[in-house]
């Protein structure tokens, strides 16, 4: 038995960035042919989709995660890793996609409309990419980033253009079976329609779209019964139709009293989307009038519902009378609301530079460390991602590069002093002011960086000039080696 599933929640991830390669061209009677890593593919996207097609989200009911493709990792001779491929998912025409809080992210309807819900990683630059006139051979690549990963909520809101609204056993899976081709389940019992059924509807040459809708009772923008899921169907449709059982035999139920509770309903509840449904137009179906005593009742009540400015149509879904005059009624009113709507314009590329005057990140105390500091800004995180800190060299470069932007100035202005802690996404480290942006960097052995050597070990030259001075006669100086320092 096939289901309808109308809200979910999914577990999206896009795919990682490849890591840059840090390669240098070897070949005969050129053993340093210079830097050749490739750089890192980019993470594949998570996608959503309009798809005609698909009328259900029953497949994210049984498959709620979706994960994108890894990029993979740049490689030597300038070769780039292969981008990783976007996951599309097909969701149903009407979907909307809400945050985990209840934020309204995007609301897609259309065939063909598209979402990004996660974003692929970006690949890390090889050291090809990074070789400039001070490192010409740099001894390091930027690592890829980590792809975004999100809980989402899918609802479904049916798009149709008549929305049948009415109490359980009403006759609204009778009238729209009558109307159009669907077949929904129709029994004597309330509650029948659980979930929405649509139908096509034509009329001479009118072509409009019916959902019939599980039923409506007291309490329902409460939650009460099918509640919210009831309601949240009709939201998109520019007819309300409410279909009367005047064949009931409950007490306390007549058809004006069972309008009077649907619109009480109807008022109380606040769609999210698509303005306030007190201002769509308004029909009345007096249904099931081949009983002798539901006809009586419908003539009775029919100038009353006429007087409040509704029309009102007599129909048996048995003998199918009055059906006609309803499907024209129901085109007339479609048209003319097709007819109201604004011509939809294409979509603006709207840019949005920056402004002179913005860095691009902020320098803010941090409420955690006391005397310490928090840089916030998506360029320098970004920077952090793509650093291996094990690497002197890439260190280095990321303190040059922060330099440049401004970092280093924003601290000092705001009050840091070496050693304070300063935190950038989620490293945190003592800061120690470099080298000024724009001098040229000291080259030192690949994956090193002069700046970062804590060592004072004595190196070869020093060494050997003591060595020299030792067999030299006369006085020369000596070497401590607990301090690692020449004494007098």
């Amino acid at each position: 038995m096939s289901r309808f599933v109308d809200r979910v929640t999914i577990h999206v991830a896009a795919g990682n960035g490849g890591n840059g390669c840090a390669s240098v061209h070897r070949e005969k009677f050129k053993p340093l042919g210079g830097p050749d890593g490739g750089n890192g593919g980019r993470g594949g996207d998570v996608v959503l989709v309009v798809d005609p097609s698909v009328h259900t989200l029953l497949d994210f009911h049984f498959r709620p995660h979706a994960r994108a493709t890894n990029g993979r990792q740049g490689q030597g001779s300038n070769r780039d890793g292969a981008q990783g491929e976007d996951l599309e998912l097909r969701v149903p025409d009407g979907t909307v996609v809400l945050s985990p809080d209840g934020e309204v992210l995007a609301d897609l309807v259309g065939a063909g409309t598209r979402l990004v819900a996660a974003q692929g990683g970006r690949g890390g630059l090889g050291n090809a990419a990074l070789a400039s006139k001070a490192r010409r051979a740099p001894g390091f690549a930027l690592l890829g980033e980590e792809g975004e990963t999100r809980d989402l909520v899918l609802e479904l809101k049916s798009v149709a253009d008549v929305g049948l609204v009415g109490f359980p056993s009403a006759g609204k899976s009778s009238l729209i079976a009558v109307l159009s081709a669907a077949r929904p389940k129709i029994a004597d019992y309330p509650f029948t329609t659980l979930v929405p059924n649509l139908g096509v509807v034509t009329a001479g040459e009118s072509v409009f779209t019916m959902a019939d809708v599980p039923g409506l009772i007291p309490g329902a923008s409460e939650g009460k019964g099918l509640g919210l899921d009831f309601l949240r169907h009709i939201e998109r449709c520019a007819v309300l139709v409410h279909v009367v059982d005047c064949a009931t035999y409950e007490p306390g139920r007549d058809p004006l009293s069972d309008i009077d509770a649907l619109e009480a309903e109807l008022a109380r509840y606040t769609p999210s989307l698509g303005g306030e449904l007190a201002e769509r137009p308004r029909l009345v179906v007096l249904n099931k009038t081949d009983v002798p005593d539901a006809k009586d009742l419908a003539e009775l009540v029919r100038p009353e519902l006429e007087a409040r400015g509704l029309p009102v149509f007599e129909v048996s879904t048995v003998t199918r009378t009055g059906l006609r005059e309803l499907s024209f009624a129901l085109a007339k009113a479609v048209e003319e609301h097709r007819a109201a709507q604004p011509i939809l314009e294409p979509t603006r590329i709207v840019l949005r530079p920056v402004a002179v005057d913005d860095a691009g990140f902020t320098v803010e105390p941090d409420p955690e460390n006391e005397g310490g500091f928090v840089v916030r800004g998506s360029r320098p995180e970004r920077w952090i991602r793509q650093t291996q800190f094990s690497n002197d060299e890439a260190v280095g470069y990321l303190a040059d590069r922060l330099a440049r932007l401004g970092v280093e100035e924003a601290l000092a202005k705001a009050g840091a002093v070496p050693g304070c802690p300063v935190t950038i996404g989620d490293v945190t480290f003592d800061w120690e002011p470099s080298t000024p942006a724009g001098i040229a960097v000291l080259m030192t052995g690949r994956g090193t960086d002069a700046r970062l050597e804590t060592n004072n070990r004595v190196g070869a030259a020093e060494r050997k000039a003591a060595r020299k001075a030792r067999r030299t006669p006369g006085e020369w100086p000596a070497f401590d080696d607990e301090d690692d320092d020449f004494e007098e």
